[in-house]
């Protein structure tokens, strides 16, 4: 995984873990409140996207659309996409095809070692320019 698409990741997840400290009542907060703001701390601040830290991801989206109606359309897409797994099922198809073929370009750029900005062929492929 390239530095620049982990970086964006874990940027969304900072955004999502400041949302997550906005949203939920801070004098309020029950043992499964404070697990998944835990959850979101310890995704926030990882280093590498690895088996547990997918896991972890995947747990906490969904829970989110599961327990924080509030919260959950502040998830951005790319991390249902990252985290994989049941948190696809939160995503159509189309969208799905989307981001399948930003990581096909993005492999195949590693591959041919040339550069690849994910940023920009991330707008350009979900129609953001």
């Amino acid at each position: 995984m390239t530095t620049q698409y982990a970086q964006f990741h874990r940027n969304l997840l900072q955004g999502l873990q400041k949302a997550a400290t906005n949203t939920l009542p801070a004098d309020n907060l029950n043992d499964e409140d404070q697990q998944l703001l835990q959850q979101l701390n310890q995704l926030a601040n990882c280093h590498s996207f690895n088996e547990d830290v997918i896991n972890t991801g995947q747990q906490a989206l969904c829970r989110i659309v599961a327990a924080y109606p509030l919260l959950a359309p502040q998830v951005p897409r790319d991390l249902f996409w990252l985290f994989g797994g049941d948190c696809l099922h939160y995503m159509p198809d189309e969208e799905i095809a989307l981001y399948q073929r930003l990581d096909e370009m993005r492999f195949e750029a590693e591959n041919d070692n040339t550069d690849f900005d994910y940023e920009k062929q991330r707008a350009h492929i979900l129609g953001l320019h």
